[in-house]
């Protein structure tokens, strides 16, 4: 069972629709990829920002830093692309 496919539930008034939630489709293939590939170039962005100066003087970096980097845009993507995919299928 794919995770971003609506699944179908019987409703009071008949049948309906359930829509997946945005957290399910925040994870569904087609939106990670696309939010790993805006991770990594906003990632390497921001790295180079934030520690570029200690990366060219070979200095030590926080790699939990460099982590959260990468993390922070890939779950703003992926959100913000979930959310507008969730509202997109509801109609609204």
């Amino acid at each position: 069972m794919s995770m971003s496919a609506p699944e179908p539930t019987a409703a009071s008034s008949g049948t309906s629709l359930r829509h997946p939630s945005v957290f399910a489709l925040m994870y569904s293939r087609r939106i990670a990829w696309a939010a790993l590939k805006v991770a990594f170039v906003v990632g390497t962005v921001l790295n180079l920002i934030n520690n570029g100066q200690q990366f060219w003087t070979h200095h030590t970096v926080n790699l939990w830093q460099v982590a959260m980097n990468f993390v922070v845009p890939f779950c703003v993507s992926s959100y913000s692309a979930a959310r507008n995919e969730a509202e997109r299928v509801k109609g609204g």
